[in-house]
């Protein structure tokens, strides 16, 4: 089982068990953390795809780790004009372990539930045109 959630302006693709590095959010190490705004879930058998999140889904988590990315150096550099500025970089992130995802609502679903509903023909719209006319 696998969900997409969106956390920082960023989607990222989760499993039971699984860390994954978002950008920093509050709290302290081993504290809860959910998230509520999952675009996508799937079972193996049955997808969900949220308009644009699916309804009453969270995934379940707890921080394992607060802390700053690996340094990365920004270099400006013009030539011939004696212009170069150096910078570094490192950016905060918190590493969270997924506990749970959802409440096992995909499997309580019946296909019946999944299919869209038919569209009327164009005869039927028709129809009701005329007896709404008259």
């Amino acid at each position: 089982m696998y969900a997409i959630v969106n956390s920082g302006g960023k989607q990222y693709k989760v499993r039971e068990g699984e860390m994954f590095r978002v950008e920093k959010l509050p709290g302290e190490v081993g504290a809860p953390v959910t998230f509520d705004q999952v675009l996508m879930v799937s079972d193996g058998d049955n997808v969900e795809i949220g308009r644009p999140v699916v309804d009453g889904m969270t995934v379940e988590g707890h921080i394992v780790e607060q802390d700053r990315a690996k340094k990365i150096i920004v270099f400006k550099y013009k030539r011939r004009k004696r212009y170069r500025r150096k910078q570094g970089h490192r950016q905060y992130y918190t590493a969270v372990k997924v506990d749970s995802i959802g409440s096992g609502r995909l499997a309580e679903k019946s296909p019946a539930e999944t299919e869209p509903a038919e569209s009327p023909t164009l005869q039927e719209k028709q129809d009701v045109q005329e007896k709404s006319e008259e």
